[in-house]
């Protein structure tokens, strides 16, 4: 079972905290951890490209000339695709790039990503972030203290709201409450800090 030590917020040790084996001791799946990604990513896209066909331009709703009789060939509108100022064809229209993959898929690339972060000892434990109230040059300190400049994915408590308000404003931080964490925010994050009570509801959700 991997042990990772447990810090204060003014970055001294507390001793050590276990890790579930089940999810942060896995052979980590880099297949699996690539399509939920490219998944995560293509969620994110807004789909809202769009080009005007020849319903959408205006104009063009009288008969160019009449069918037969003039030598040109027959022509019903001038919003014609081939004609200059038509309507386009075959362009693209406001679409969802969203789709979705078996769950199973998902926790597993999750506990992936986690065990890499292990590994690479890129998760830090915090016993707890407690502030009277939200006050990001606080939040600030106690990063320095635990040795975290780089880009950082905090994970809290889902009521934590002082230490989530006082870090949200913070440069190249991103935070997330316990059940939002998600495989695309760790793989973005060069370190993972996480309080011990977010640690126990993750546990509890991946179990």
């Amino acid at each position: 079972m991997p042990t990772v030590a447990l810090f204060k917020q003014d970055g001294s040790k507390n001793g050590e905290v276990e890790l579930n084996d089940t999810i942060f001791g896995i052979e980590p799946n880099d297949n699996v951890v690539r399509d939920v990604v490219l998944m995560q990513r293509a969620s994110l896209r807004q789909g809202t490209h769009a080009v005007k066909n020849r319903t959408a331009v205006r104009g063009g709703g009288k008969k160019p000339w009449r069918q037969k009789g003039t030598g040109r060939a027959r022509a019903g509108s001038t919003r014609s695709p081939i004609w200059v100022g038509g309507g386009t064809i075959f362009g693209p229209t406001p679409r969802s790039y969203a789709y979705k993959l078996p769950r199973k898929v998902g926790r597993l690339a999750l506990k992936s990503v986690l065990s890499e972060k292990v590994n690479d000892e890129s998760l830090v434990v915090v016993d707890s972030f407690e502030f009277e109230q939200p006050k990001t040059k606080d939040f600030a300190a106690s990063l320095e203290s635990l040795n975290v400049n780089s880009q950082v994915l905090v994970v809290l408590e889902d009521d934590d709201v002082n230490a989530a308000r006082s870090a949200r404003n913070l440069k190249n931080v991103t935070v997330l409450p316990a059940k939002g964490l998600n495989v695309l925010n760790v793989v973005d994050s060069d370190k993972v800090v996480i309080t011990k009570g977010a640690l126990s509801q993750v546990e509890e959700g991946l179990a």
